[in-house]
């Protein structure tokens, strides 16, 4: 969590307050979550196993679920946003809907729990 939070403490704004947010929306939607690093980028994680990612990048910031099925379910709720197989941009001044958050989370739990079911036993 040091980390993590080292992190986004070293970003500029608004990068450092639009990913803050991200990160509190997260934890509450995911009970038990822990936080780390995943791919080299800050990390929701449920038992070992990553949620979502996010990173600032120079132009842009980044959302990733760490599943490829993810992204492709949601294409109408992303038909806004830069989308790759991988995740999805969004600019650093732009707060993320709770509900589009929520989709993701949903999703990618799913995927979790079809994947390994003993996490949620």
């Amino acid at each position: 969590m040091d980390e993590v939070l080292n992190y986004l403490e070293s970003l500029p704004e608004p990068q450092r307050s639009t990913l803050s947010k991200l990160r509190e929306d997260l934890l509450a939607l995911v009970p038990g979550a822990s936080e780390g690093f995943s791919y080299s980028m800050p990390a929701v994680m449920l038992n070992g196993k990553a949620v979502a990612g996010y990173f600032a990048f120079k132009n842009h910031l980044g959302y990733f679920p760490h599943s490829s099925l993810v992204t492709p379910k949601l294409a109408q709720e992303l038909s806004g946003y830069k989308v790759s197989k991988g995740g999805f941009q969004f600019p650093h001044d732009h707060q993320l809907p709770h509900s589009l958050i929520e989709k993701l989370v949903a999703v990618r739990l799913s995927v979790l729990k079809e994947q390994y079911p003993s996490l949620f036993v």
